[in-house]
């Protein structure tokens, strides 16, 4: 497999100035390949980071590993905020091409906005298995549906980020960028029945940024045949991967399980 497409988004990102190696996208090949690739998607203001970790585990079984940089993050929110919903799109679709044009059987996995562009490339591609985290029709914030006007008269909305976690993820969140994902919903919503790929959801009702029972109504709308939701309580956060989870080491878990086995239909 010819990596050339990969380095080719690397100099993007070298170009687009994003200067911290954990915010670059990243490529795992292993040794002994199992013939099975994973596209790793982060979510909105976040960084392929968030999915790191995740992707050492599957790289470990045996998969080769992407995790794409969405355009507009790792860099800084003005850059975010002149990034269409086509430019994050073609980015995942042109990992899916490169692995498919080798051989690979391609699953996609992604994290809250990265879901929804994980069911997106489902619509366009043809996935082995479909890996939901924190997914959403609807965010929680009550004037998320206004943002389309809101952004004419405030550009960002700020959120709270730990210290530790800053260089990662954007205090500053551009509404011009929640305006695509906005986009994408309306894209996705009524075309859900129509993914039929193996899938697994995972969310939390402790999750603050995303409406309450909005993954689980996502997952019952889902055409596929085989596919499980899990749950977890009000401890869990949106971040599902991320270091304040304490489920954190299930979540990985059952990811890693999901995605290197059958998937077993139902909830769980």
């Amino acid at each position: 497999m010819s990596n050339d497409w990969f380095a080719k988004e690397i100099a993007t990102a070298l170009s687009d100035g994003v200067t911290r190696l954990e915010n670059r996208p990243f490529l795992l090949v292993p040794e002994q390949s199992n013939r099975r690739a994973v596209i790793l998607i982060h979510g909105f203001s976040s960084s392929p980071r968030e999915l790191r970790e995740l992707g050492e585990i599957l790289y470990q079984r045996g998969f080769t590993v992407y995790g794409p940089r969405l355009p507009g993050h790792g860099t800084s929110p003005e850059d975010l905020a002149t990034r269409p919903l086509q430019e994050w799109r073609a980015t995942v679709l042109r990992g899916f091409d490169a692995f498919a044009a080798a051989g690979f059987k391609v699953s996609a996995a992604g994290l809250s906005t990265g879901a929804l562009l994980a069911l997106d490339l489902a619509l366009q591609r043809p996935l082995e298995k479909i890996l939901l985290l924190s997914p959403f029709l609807r965010l929680q914030h009550w004037l998320a549906p206004y943002v389309g006007l809101l952004r004419f008269f405030v550009r960002y909305q700020n959120k709270e980020i730990p210290a530790a976690e800053q260089p990662f993820y954007y205090r500053q969140r551009p509404l011009q960028g929640i305006m695509q994902i906005g986009r994408l919903l309306r894209h996705l919503k009524p075309r859900l029945p129509l993914i039929t790929a193996p899938a697994l959801v995972l969310a939390a009702s402790g999750d603050t940024t995303i409406a309450p029972g909005t993954a689980q109504q996502l997952f019952n709308r889902l055409g596929s045949k085989e596919k499980a939701i899990h749950l977890y309580g009000d401890e869990v956060p949106h971040v599902l991967t991320g270091p304040d989870n304490p489920c954190r080491q299930d979540v990985l878990t059952r990811c890693g399980d999901f995605l290197a086995n059958s998937p077993a239909p139902g909830s769980t």
